[in-house]
């Protein structure tokens, strides 16, 4: 049950009449149990009335709850489907299936069946058992936060517990693109990689020489960059939808590039790097794992498939291409995701940031006398030569 009461202001002539006295303008607060959460807040309003209705509305929302009790499996089901029917793409599909597994296996041996059960405390032991990362955990928190707000707009809970859980502190690594002394040696490592290959492989060892040269070039993820189908390359341009975003690209390659993609075998009748019959995770995770060998046969350290993109990005701006037309070539869905990856690196905001500091030392009293001073020194020794 939630009482409402008037949190006299110092400054109110009717403290002494109580919580429960109404015709004052103080600001009204809350407090009780919600179901078995103790709660006591601010309502942000003074008008007795319309607390009166927020409250209402409350503990009519925890009774429907308490009256269609919806089980954990029915409402991911249900929101898988939601997915599904949000044309949402396969990986984040994929991501949310992979959670909510780990979700089932958790009520299952912490004896939950309903959704509602799941409260705070639960969520918490929940993520206690996650062994990844602060960016990846970052990741699956927003994931289990908007699974519950699904819940809490269809009126299977009253709340969102997750969104109780605080975001873990995530430390942004710098941009890291190859230098040119790596990609020499990364590609001269292909070489390498076709020789020691065996019969039967050396057909993916002139492949992952393309894989990179079109990565490095392009700026494509790996996942678009595998899923390349033959119809995307006319003359020395690619052209794609990316699979992140949906976000329609078009690059033009080097004609060294374009022409080593036209020479690549094919995997397949209809892609250049995939099968098509397996899953494009199955096969990004492949190619991850020959490029992880091509990385140890070139001795680069910290190789990764999307410091190519980075590379790619990072020699534009030093070259003066605008974010704005970075964020295209890339395929972002905003300039303000390119600006929050590359930003350290345009070229044009470092030599302004430069141009101010020079203009705020100008003006300094200090760096005058002792630019005037050093000025007379040299001068002094001028004339004694």
């Amino acid at each position: 049950m939630l009482t409402i009461f008037r949190r006299h202001l110092k400054t109110c002539e009717h403290r002494s009449e109580g919580r429960a006295y109404r015709r004052c303008h103080c600001p009204i607060s809350v407090e009780g149990f919600i179901g078995e959460k103790p709660i006591r807040a601010a309502l942000k309003t003074a008008d007795w009335q319309r607390a009166s209705g927020t409250v209402r509305q409350w503990e009519a929302e925890q009774q429907v709850c308490r009256q269609n009790p919806v089980s954990i499996a029915d409402a991911v089901e249900k929101f898988l489907s939601d997915t599904r029917a949000r044309n949402l793409a396969g990986q984040t599909v994929y991501k949310y299936d992979l959670l909510f597994r780990r979700l089932r296996d958790f009520a299952q041996r912490g004896g939950y069946g309903l959704l509602r059960e799941l409260d705070v405390d639960a969520l918490t032991r929940f993520r206690l058992e996650w062994k990844d990362g602060p960016r990846a955990s970052q990741k699956k928190l927003e994931r289990l936060r908007a699974f519950f707000r699904f819940a809490q707009r269809r009126r299977w809970v009253a709340e969102n517990p997750a969104s109780e859980l605080k975001l873990p502190k995530v430390t942004a690594s710098p941009t890291l693109p190859f230098t040119h002394d790596e990609m020499v040696k990364v590609l001269a490592a292909a070489e390498k990689y076709g020789a020691q290959s065996a019969h039967n492989a050396k057909l993916n060892a002139i492949r992952i020489r393309s894989l990179v040269l079109v990565m490095r070039y392009s700026g494509l993820r790996i996942g678009d960059a595998v899923s390349l189908s033959l119809d995307r390359l006319t003359g020395g341009t690619l052209f794609l939808y990316t699979a992140k975003t949906g976000t329609p690209v078009r690059v033009s390659l080097p004609e060294f590039v374009a022409d080593a993609l036209r020479k690549t075998p094919p995997t397949s009748d209809r892609y250049f790097f995939w099968t098509g019959q397996s899953k494009l995770s199955t096969a990004t995770t492949m190619w991850q794992g020959r490029l992880r060998s091509l990385f140890r046969l070139a001795g680069v350290a910290h190789g990764h498939a999307h410091r190519f993109r980075d590379t790619f990005a990072v020699e534009l701006l030093l070259a003066g291409v605008p974010l704005e037309r970075l964020s295209v070539l890339l395929g972002h869905s905003s300039i303000r995701v390119t600006e929050r990856h590359y930003s350290p690196w345009i070229e044009s905001r470092q030599a302004q940031a430069e141009a101010d500091l020079q203009r705020a030392w100008s003006r300094d009293p200090l760096v005058l006398m002792q630019t005037n001073h050093a000025s007379d020194t040299r001068g002094k020794g001028d004339r004694l030569n």
